[in-house]
């Protein structure tokens, strides 16, 4: 046996795990991109992640109020309290 088919044959493919990403990895590629935030009531907000902590507070800039899918209001900045949060997600540009 070669040296050479011995080394192909000791790689190793990467795991799954090396591929995941947390939470926390989520958060920080979407700061300062466009989300949606769901709240428990079914309201979302949608605007651009200023910033957020470990209690998930969120603050937004240029959100939209959407209640049932309609537009209701429009903020330059909010602030969502992080127990009311249900969800957030990306949104495309």
């Amino acid at each position: 046996m070669s040296s050479e088919s011995k080394d192909a044959s000791t790689e190793e493919a990467p795991t799954n795990a090396e591929h995941k990403r947390s939470p926390a990895d989520f958060l920080k590629a979407v700061l300062g991109r466009p989300v949606n935030v769901r709240l428990n009531t079914g309201t979302d907000y949608k605007g651009v992640l200023a910033c957020l902590d470990g209690y998930m507070n969120i603050a937004m800039e240029q959100t939209e109020e959407y209640v049932d899918g309609q537009l209701k209001s429009k903020y330059g900045d909010c602030f969502i309290r992080g127990n009311n949060v249900l969800y957030i997600s990306s949104q495309k540009r």
